[in-house]
């Protein structure tokens, strides 16, 4: 099995697995994994590490942009398996623990399905695990402030509003944005293309997440990578500003 995997800068790998994506980041023999898609999604996950001539046991750490299953999807098996750290913003850590569950259901997915796209998505998700229980058992704390020292230098962006916890990652020396689900390029229920916010439903605090694109429109950087949809290459402040009018 192969992945969908595309360099996007050196040492920074872009994946795209069911509907969701995920990044690699490379440094010498280890990496850092920024998110993991859908439980569904591990045999492309391991294909992905291998094709950027890695393996799970070279996996420093998880770093979690939020713990929605099609983002944390295989985070408890490497931290089972492997002994790999989980990290999330401080906010994200009991969400990762399922202490609560922010995450859209399947009543508000039926009350939008008469939305184009969103059967379908909804179809596959399921098939992908997107109901699964797949809590991480002890998931971490990252400092909050400043490059994390693991392989990468990111540096957490905090963008709440999608979750209360959700975390960004800015890599200014490569001039790239994790964005997780703060930021995207597309998703299977929406209309449009380029950056923009995921549908309403989606979020937990729908207008938290609207000003958080603030905070993305004051990095420097033209190379977005987005939890959803294709890499997006621009000034990132611009991409913030057109999703953020897209919002009004």
């Amino acid at each position: 099995m192969s992945a969908d995997v595309r360099q996007m800068a050196d040492g920074v790998f872009l994946v795209h697995g069911t509907h969701t994506n995920w990044v690699i980041l490379v440094e010498g023999d280890a990496v850092t994994l920024v998110d993991t898609g859908y439980p569904g999604d591990r045999p492309l996950l391991l294909a992905s590490l291998a094709q950027v001539g890695s393996a799970p046991e070279a996996v420093a750490a998880v770093l979690l942009t939020h713990a929605h299953n099609d983002h944390v999807g295989s985070a408890e098996y490497l931290r089972a398996t492997y002994g790999t750290p989980v990290y999330a913003h401080e906010a994200e850590v009991p969400h990762a623990r399922r202490d609560f569950l922010h995450q859209v259901g399947a009543g508000q997915v039926l009350l939008n399905a008469w939305r184009p796209g969103v059967l379908p998505w909804g179809l596959r998700a399921l098939r992908s695990g997107g109901t699964a229980h797949v809590p991480v058992t002890a998931p971490e704390a990252f400092r909050a402030a400043g490059p994390l020292d693991l392989p990468g230098r990111p540096v957490p962006v905090p963008t709440p509003g999608h979750t209360d916890g959700h975390c960004a990652f800015h890599l200014p020396d490569a001039g790239v944005l994790v964005s997780g689900d703060a930021l995207v390029s597309g998703h299977p229920t929406s209309r449009i293309t380029g950056p923009q916010l995921l549908p309403r439903m989606f979020h937990h605090e729908p207008a938290a997440a609207a000003a958080s694109l603030d905070v993305l429109a004051g990095l420097d950087g033209d190379v977005l990578l987005p939890g959803h949809g294709p890499a997006h290459l621009g000034p990132l402040r611009e991409a913030a500003r057109t999703a953020r009018a897209r919002a009004q």
